[in-house]
C-alpha cells in the first residue's frame, strides 16, 4: 500500500522540492503597483501650476494676516508692498518711518518664476500700484489677483480682519 500522495516519492533520486517561482499575474501584480506608485511619486514632485498657485497664495494670504495681527497688537501701521520680482512687508516708526521688515516671517520673498501680483483693490477702489496699508485701528476691505500661467486666483481680505483664497474657475 503507497504511503505517499501521488507524484512524490521518497527515493533518494529525485528532488523533493517543488520548482518554485512567480506566476504572471503576481509579476503583473508588482509591476502595475510599482508603475502606480512611481507616478505617484512624480505627480508630488511635481505639481500642476494650480498647486503652486494655491500654495504661494494661501502663503501671502496668511502672511498679510500676520501684518494686519501685529499692527493690531503693537498699534503700529504695517505695509505690504509687491512688484513684478517680489514682495515685502514695511514697519512705521516715528522715529525712522517707513522700513523694510527684515526678520522671518515677514521677510522679503521673491517671486516664483511665472507668478505675477496685480489688480490691487481697497475698498472696492482700483489703486495705483501695489501697497496695502495696515491700520493698526481698522481693518479694511481689499482683494488683488495672484496668476501663475494660465492659472488665476483672488486673494481678498476683510474688514473683520480675514483673510482667504479663491481660485477662479
Amino acid at each position: 500500500m503507497p504511503t505517499s500522495a501521488p507524484g512524490t516519492s521518497r527515493g533518494k533520486d529525485r528532488c523533493l522540492t517543488p520548482i518554485s517561482g512567480f506566476t504572471l499575474i503576481e509579476l503583473l501584480v508588482v509591476l502595475l503597483v510599482m508603475g502606480l506608485f512611481a507616478g505617484l511619486v512624480g505627480a508630488l514632485a511635481r505639481p500642476d501650476e494650480r498647486t503652486l498657485l494655491r500654495f504661494e497664495a494661501d502663503r501671502l494670504a496668511q502672511l498679510l494676516h500676520l501684518a494686519a495681527e501685529e499692527a493690531r497688537l503693537t498699534g503700529k501701521t504695517m505695509a505690504w508692498s509687491a512688484d513684478a520680482a517680489r514682495y515685502g512687508f514695511w514697519r512705521w516708526s516715528e522715529a525712522a518711518g517707513w522700513s523694510e521688515v527684515q526678520e522671518d516671517p515677514l521677510r522679503a520673498r521673491s517671486l516664483r518664476a511665472g507668478l505675477s501680483i496685480s489688480g490691487l483693490r481697497i475698498e472696492a477702489m482700483r489703486t495705483e500700484g501695489l501697497r496695502l496699508e495696515f491700520n493698526p485701528h481698522a481693518a479694511q476691505a481689499y482683494e488683488f489677483q495672484v496668476s501663475l500661467g494660465q492659472e488665476r486666483c483672488i486673494v481678498a481680505g476683510s474688514p473683520l480682519g480675514e483673510v482667504s483664497v479663491h481660485v477662479s474657475p
